[in-house]
């Protein structure tokens, strides 16, 4: 069964824009008078579900392509060849299991109990900064071990932010042109969760945060010259953060010329082979499992740089194809939080947004470093690469989308959720 939208347009019966209509940004266009594709009021969107199989998929096969030779390290040596395959299996298990449990929660349920799923990512925050309870790797204290896979409380934090920051836009929404009544608070619990993450240290995961908060407050309608306000603040402190720290100083001068001889061993190393393993690629690539830069020349081929062994494997046309698919699934997020957005819904529609903000800010950053357009930065590609935390808070993200989405249809049906 399918219905279409009326030739006029969403708002045609009120004279004015969407955007003047509602008290939220909807975008730089008005709706189209009618969906590009009939809305099937029944079942899920099972277009946003292939494009995020196919990406999950995808990205079991490459993470086992770039992991099979790990153990050929001596710091591996006890690891089996499918050690990281069948952990990254195992992590889309729980991560699908979680999200089925996740779509089955209402986003009433979801708005009662932001504020407390908040708090409760601080308290996880500093609970891995205290010894013997977080787990240090290379220098940074990012995860609680849990037994079957280790927790990274940064990834929930995302998470909890997203929708923290979408119902304190719904209360605020009558104050939201007021800085110390609509701003502050929402700055000040960011900077909360920023100083938390600085201690990890986890800079990333900070970046991160900070654009889906400022992302969701822009779209839930702050006032235009505050949000540049704020913008230019954050902008200014991490420039201060790069400019008081010395190793972060010198991954920017690394990033500028990594083939130098200064830092082509050391600060460059990464970024350099991750541009050797895209220049091998050419237009094809080499083929599955082909990839040299792989065999213990690329550092974190299987989690940050899994998108340089694509390059390599599949060429110019893997990475387009792969860049393509993420654009599709982004692009279609922020279409399910508008249309929520147009059924007075503004929790929902902030909450998909921020969804699509957080997807697509990811995926730009570790698309940017790979390619060597940004300064090298850990964060992985979602969905994709190796990451039993980042798995599974994706696709319980992604889990609430497709939620939003069955309670816009119900509703357009006549129903009620």
């Amino acid at each position: 069964m399918s219905i279409k939208m009326p030739s006029a347009g969403w708002f045609a019966g009120f004279g004015k824009s969407a955007s003047d209509a509602l008290p939220v940004r909807l975008g730089g266009r008005s709706l189209p008078g009618k969906l590009e594709t009939p809305v099937h009021l029944s079942g899920l969107d099972w277009g946003l579900v292939w494009v995020t199989a196919a990406l999950l998929m995808w990205g079991l096969v490459m993470v086992y392509s770039a992991s099979v030779a790990m153990p050929d390290n001596p710091k591996f040596a006890r690891y089996a060849h499918t050690f990281f395959l069948t952990r990254h299996a195992l992590s889309l298990g729980v991560a699908t299991f979680a999200a089925f449990l996740a779509f089955q929660i209402p986003m009433a349920t979801w708005e009662k109990y932001a504020p407390w799923l908040f708090v409760f990512s601080l308290v996880l925050l500093i609970l891995v900064l205290v010894p013997f309870i977080g787990k240090g790797v290379n220098g940074a204290r990012r995860w609680i071990p849990l037994g079957v896979m280790n927790f990274q409380p940064s990834e929930l934090a995302k998470f909890a932010v997203l929708l923290y920051a979408s119902d304190y836009m719904v209360r605020k929404m009558e104050v939201k042109e007021r800085f110390f009544r609509a701003v502050l608070p929402m700055a000040f619990a960011v900077a909360i969760v920023g100083v938390l993450l600085l201690a990890e240290p986890d800079m990333g995961a900070f970046m991160v945060i900070s654009v889906i908060a400022m992302g969701i407050l822009f779209l839930g309608g702050v006032n235009a010259r505050m949000f540049f306000l704020i913008a230019a603040v954050v902008v200014v402190a991490f420039g201060m953060m790069v400019m008081f720290s010395e190793w972060r100083r010198e991954r920017i001068f690394a990033y500028m010329d990594p083939w130098s001889d200064k830092y082509s061993m050391g600060k460059g190393y990464q970024l350099s082979h991750s541009l050797i393993a895209f220049g091998r690629g050419e237009i094809f690539g080499v083929g599955l499992g082909g990839s040299i830069e792989k065999l213990h020349w690329l550092p974190e081929a299987h989690t940050d740089f899994l998108l340089a062994v694509i390059g390599e494997e599949f060429g110019l046309v893997g990475v387009l194809v792969v860049i393509g698919l993420f654009f599709w699934m982004i692009r279609h997020i922020m279409q399910i939080g508008r249309q929520s957005i147009v059924l007075d819904r503004l929790f929902s529609g902030l909450v998909a947004q921020g969804v699509g903000i957080w997807m697509g800010f990811q995926t730009f950053i570790n698309v940017g470093v790979n390619l060597g357009a940004l300064p090298t930065k850990g964060l992985t590609l979602p969905l994709m690469s190796y990451g039993g935390s980042a798995i599974v808070m994706n696709l319980i993200g992604l889990a609430v989308v497709l939620r939003i989405d069955y309670e816009n249809r119900v509703l357009m049906r006549g129903g009620r959720v």
